[in-house]
């Protein structure tokens, strides 16, 4: 047996941001999306280069979660970039688009080569080469 993660989902109070940034930053081809009159649901599926897919959702009566780094549950979202030069230059160009840098560039402990940004709405996003 084969098994392998469909996809991932993530809540968001602003849908179009969170997409728009998916689109421009990562490449993502986002869907026309999904909404459920009688729920409030909205969904855009994105997908990326190689067919791995992100669900970004909004509904009415989203609660916070706690926002500190160190925490249980998802942390972050981790997008392979192909080279060094593509986690620089992303990560440069997301900077000067306000987006603050958590970490990196830099090889991490285990061998990585990456950046941590805080995405749309904080939400951190991990660039590796």
């Amino acid at each position: 047996m084969k098994i392998n993660i469909h996809h991932t989902a993530l809540y968001v109070h602003d849908l179009e941001k969170a997409k728009d940034f998916f689109v421009r930053y990562l490449s993502a081809q986002a869907n026309d999306g999904y909404h459920n009159p009688n729920t409030g649901l909205r969904t855009y599926f994105l997908t990326f280069g190689d067919g791995t897919r992100l669900e970004i959702m909004n509904r009415p009566g989203l609660e916070e979660q706690n926002p500190a780094p160190l925490r249980t549950g998802y942390i972050h979202l981790a997008f392979s970039l192909g080279s060094r030069e593509a986690v620089d230059n992303l990560t440069r160009t997301l900077q000067a688009d306000g987006f603050p840098v958590v970490s990196g560039p830099r090889t991490t402990g285990d061998g990585y080569y990456e950046s941590c940004i805080a995405g749309p709405e904080g939400n951190l996003i991990e660039l590796i080469a």
